[in-house]
This record gives structure tokens, sequence and C-alpha cells, in this order.
């Protein structure tokens, strides 16, 4: 039995009805809040793995809803992903702000919904595991120790960087790299880069990947995603 548990908040409850029935279905552990104070307490209580949180709520928003669930010492491991029809930048870079780990735009299809909140818990039981060797990630596979990418059978031989850029955003879908990790992770001390550097290695990588697996999160960063 999947002991999961899940905290869904959303002031529709049309969109909580929705997922817990989806999410229920996959053996998870689901409990609904429909404003920001009952999530806190239900958080407190049940110290869920994860939190999905919808940003326009009367009363008390998403946003500082995030805020106080960071305060709370027991929800530490506890991952906040924001769910929200409002698509626009500044709305994504508030939630990543008030320390979101995630961010998905309403409405979303079910499968993908499952996706990626499996993805997600993915994440965050695998953190601190040593780099895969090899990653799969649909069509896409990558050998670490070949340092070969394949897409679909057909296999490329990337530069080093534009590798290392890669194997980063797949190691973990739907994770938001932000600039400044990866040039961290990527680049290091080895040279001073700039924001049109990471730009330039994700053009690339679009054109032999298609541009539908890398995702801009503009003023933020990138992620990997199907």
């Amino acid at each position: 039995m999947n002991t999961t548990k899940i905290l869904l908040v959303d002031d529709e409850p049309d969109i909580l009805e929705f997922m817990s029935y989806n999410l229920n279905r996959e053996g998870f552990t689901v409990f609904t809040a429909l404003n920001g104070k009952d999530a806190v307490e239900i958080a407190k209580r049940e110290v869920p793995e994860l939190i999905i949180l919808d940003v326009m709520m009367p009363e008390m928003d998403g946003i500082e809803t995030c805020y106080q669930l960071k305060e709370i010492p027991s929800l530490k491991n506890t991952f906040i992903t924001f769910l929200s029809a409002r698509g626009e930048d500044y709305s994504q870079i508030a939630g990543f702000d008030a320390g979101a780990d995630d961010y998905i735009t309403k409405p979303i299809k079910p499968r993908l919904l499952i996706s990626r909140v499996n993805a997600i818990l993915k994440r965050k039981s695998g953190e601190e595991k040593s780099p895969e060797l090899k990653i799969n990630v649909g069509p896409i596979q990558i050998d670490r120790e070949k340092y070969i990418m394949t897409k679909n059978g057909v296999e490329f031989n990337l530069p080093k960087k534009e590798f290392e850029l890669l194997a980063l955003l797949m190691s973990k879908p739907g994770k938001v790299y932000t600039r400044d990790v990866i040039l961290d992770k990527v680049w290091g001390g080895e040279v001073v880069v700039g924001d049109r550097t990471i730009d330039v290695h994700i053009r690339k990588l679009r054109e032999k990947l298609g541009d539908e697996f890398i995702k801009t999160i503009k003023g933020v960063g990138y992620k990997f995603e199907l």
C-alpha cells in the first residue's frame, strides 16, 4: 500500500475533486484544504511528502501560505509545488522565491499530473544519491561514461558542456535549475560566463533534441520535461 501523503490546496472544489480522484486511484493518501490557513494546520498534523498549492486564493494566497509552510521545522523535507492557471513569469518567480520546488500550470491532464507527481517524489527520494551513469527519459538516453546522447536509437556525440548541461537537466526531470546553479554545476570555476553562454548551449541542445524537451522558465532558468 502506498503511504505517501499528498496535501492538495485549492479554493475550487472541482479542482480538488479532480486531483483527489486521480491521485487516490494511484494509491496516494490525499488530504485537501480549501484555503491557506487550513492547509497550514493540516500540514502540521499530517506532515505530507508533497503539497500541491494553488496561487490565487482568498484571505491568504499561495505565496504567503508557502512562506508559512517553509517556517515549520517538521516540513523541512516536504516538497511544495504550485498549481495555478496563472502562467505569467512574475507569478512563477514569486513562487520560487517563496521556496517552491516546482510549478505546474493548470488545466493539467490526469496522466500528466500523475507523471509530474511521481517525478517530484522520485527527486525527493533520490536527492542524495550519486549521479546515475545512464539516464533514460522518454526517447532520450545519456551515457555519462561514454559521453553519448541517444535519441530514438540514434547516437549523438555532444560537446562536453552541452552534454554536462543536458545531464544536469535530465538528472531530475521537472526540476527547475536556476542560471546560477547551472553555471556552478556545469562551468564551476573554469571560466567566467554569462547568461548568453547558457542560452547558446540550450539553443544547440534544442537543435538536436527538438524544442519540446527543454523548457524555459523566464527569469528563473530551465527544466527538462516530456
